[in-house]
């Protein structure tokens, strides 16, 4: 066989290797099993709050508006043009596998027919005088999705609950243990009809942080649920261990140390409807997010918010349609997949396939070509999913650096999968051979656009093979080595990015972006390496820092970024969008200079549940 010297060549290394192993199922494991494989869910804040279009809960909590005028929202909640057929059919098609529901929020008002003590509900209490929580169920359980519902365990409008809002308190539970019991019977209760009425497959709790364990009696609501489906999986929110974790907003730079984990994201920056809230994602924005959840071998829980009279709004339904679009063509790459290679050995995203044969790599740009390094053994195929008939070119150098040649394929307008089928489960070395290039290699090189990935590449790695080599600060006056083979298209490039090259050093570690990046000697400028042609805006994330300004390395353009999900009483850095004019481009890389506001300062951290909406 061609290259069955290759895995002698690292038979010796197979120790410092990532090998994509196949695990023995536990019981735990086998009741995951769905929730691991469905990446993709649709989470639905609909209540009261939809009315007026501000916060739900919160809005009270917060004293933004009196308790007594929020409840009003209930004469305006109709649901009269509710159809949730259409709302089942719609989260289906979108490529979601499943669907929580908010059936009570913070502020108590129950979706369906609760018969709690001084329980206030939707059938009971609205405009809308009808249960809208069963119809919903009914017809996402037609459509074969899984049901997941959202519970608050706090509920600051009822009486026997100690907390109405952030100044004021009802009663402290020491001194009224009766009362505090009469609301852990009331929360119970509406957790008893859920569960017999509905058969939720998901728990999805919220709000446990306002009170330990033993007075939620969460290990006894835990035992509630099971005794209904042994099978149930909760989440982390019940103050005892739940089955998965649940960061939100804030998309974690380093996968979560839980085995199971779900980011539940909002498509603008609301959870509810909220009237005057039009700043979106893009399709491609969150279809990105997608692949980078899925590459840390998590779910994405993407949140809609429907208006009062049950419509949900143009904009949310135009980003599910564009989901469904890229889910229908990119299965196979999506459901059942784990988390991918390391970044030391793919500079993007991708998965490994159940069966651990095939690796899923995750374009977000149309580009000449693809390196992937510490490989171990040739795939027998290489395909671009949801287009059989396109062609992908494959070879090897330096024993283990394998280069697809892409030149020749229809790229997705958001994100390209390419998948690598093997026969056995492929090896990615760890400590592999790094590509050795000297700079005469660089230049020399009649590919420019190789030579300067390559070069990009080493100086990523922490090599920079143009220290003292006669590059000057601004790429004039340049005393580089020539030879007669030089090639000078690569030495145009070089002096033009001179600010990006001269005493920089080793860029972000794996997570705050996809690609190739190097940091100027002072640390306060981040040099963003920009291959082909991104299919929408750069994104950063994990970046502490204040922006000063960003513009386009060697040529001067000044360019705009906006920050998403960035929390204003939250550390957890937003993500950092930066918009690349296409006619700006370079042909070979380009380069974006993102100027901080001091030395960068990186947030690893992981990234948990909200706890406070001030």
């Amino acid at each position: 066989m061609k290259h069955r010297w290759i895995k002698a060549f690292f038979l010796g290394l197979m120790l410092v290797s990532c090998s994509i192993h196949a695990q023995t199922k536990s019981s735990d494991d086998k009741k995951m099993e769905w929730f691991k494989n469905a990446k993709l869910g649709i989470m639905i804040h609909w209540g009261i709050y939809s009315v007026d279009g501000i916060s739900e809960s919160w809005s009270f909590f917060n004293n933004y508006i009196n308790h007594e005028n929020y409840m009003k929202q209930l004469n305006g909640f109709s649901a009269s043009q509710y159809q949730p057929d259409q709302w089942a059919d719609l989260i289906k098609n979108s490529g979601a596998q499943y669907t929580v529901i908010t059936t009570k929020h913070h502020d108590g008002v129950a979706l369906w027919n609760s018969k709690a003590d001084k329980a206030t509900t939707i059938p009971s209490h609205s405009l809308a005088k009808k249960d809208v929580l069963t119809p919903l169920i009914s017809n996402l359980k037609k459509s074969g999705l899984k049901t997941g519902l959202y519970f608050s365990l706090p509920d600051w409008s009822h009486p026997y609950y100690d907390i109405n809002t952030r100044t004021k308190k009802r009663y402290e539970i020491g001194s009224d243990p009766k009362r505090w019991k009469q609301f852990v019977n009331y929360y119970q209760t509406q957790l008893n009809e859920l569960s017999s009425q509905y058969q939720p497959d998901l728990l999805w709790f919220d709000g446990d942080w306002e009170h330990t364990p033993e007075e939620w009696e969460a290990s006894k609501t835990s035992d509630i649920l099971k005794k209904y489906n042994p099978n149930i999986i909760i989440n982390s929110r019940l103050s005892i261990p739940g089955d998965y974790d649940t960061p939100e907003q804030g998309i974690p730079v380093e996968r979560p140390q839980s085995k199971y984990w779900e980011l539940c994201y909002t498509m603008n920056d609301s959870w509810g409807y909220q009237t005057y809230d039009d700043r979106y994602k893009t399709s491609n924005m969150l279809i990105r997010t997608l692949t980078d959840v899925m590459s840390m071998g998590g779910n994405l829980l993407l949140n809609i918010g429907p208006k009062s009279d049950g419509t949900i709004p143009e904009k949310q339904v135009e980003i599910l349609k564009d989901l469904g679009r890229w889910t229908s063509k990119n299965k196979e790459a999506i459901y059942g997949t784990d988390e991918g290679i390391p970044f030391e050995n793919f500079k993007g995203k991708s998965s490994v396939s159940q069966s651990k044969k095939s690796v899923f790599l995750y374009l977000e740009e149309a580009k000449d070509f693809v390196k992937l390094y510490g490989v171990t053994n040739k795939p027998y195929a290489v395909k671009v999913v949801g287009d059989p008939g396109a062609k992908v070119g494959i070879s090897f150098e330096n024993k283990s650096t394998m280069t697809l040649d892409l030149s020749q394929i229809k790229f997705d307008k958001d994100v390209t999968t390419v998948e690598l089928v093997f026969k056995d489960q492929p090896i990615f070395l760890k400590n592999f051979l790094a590509d050795s290039y000297s700079l005469n290699d660089i230049l020399e090189s009649k590919k420019t656009k190789t030579a300067v990935y390559d070069l990009a590449n080493l100086l990523y790695s922490g090599n920079n093979l143009l220290n003292n080599s006669g590059l000057t600060s601004d790429g004039q006056e340049m005393k580089i080595k020539k030879t007669a083979k030089t090639n000078s298209e690569t030495l145009q490039w070089i002096s033009k990015h001179a600010e990006a090259l001269y005493e920089t050093g080793k860029g972000l570690p794996e997570g705050h972006y996809s690609g190739m990046s190097a940091l100027s000697s002072d640390k306060q400028t981040l040099y963003l390496f920009v291959e082909g042609t991104p299919t929408g805006p750069v994104a950063l994330k994990g970046i502490k820092n204040n922006i000063a300004r960003i513009r386009i390395a060697g040529e001067g353009s000044m360019i705009q970024h906006q920050t998403y999900n960035k929390l204003y009483w939250s550390d957890t850095p937003g993500v950092v969008y930066i918009d690349v004019p296409k006619d700006r481009l370079d042909k070979n890389m380009t380069v974006i200079a993102v100027l901080l506001d001091k030395p960068v300062e990186l947030y690893r951290e992981g990234v948990g549940a909200i706890e406070n909406n001030l």
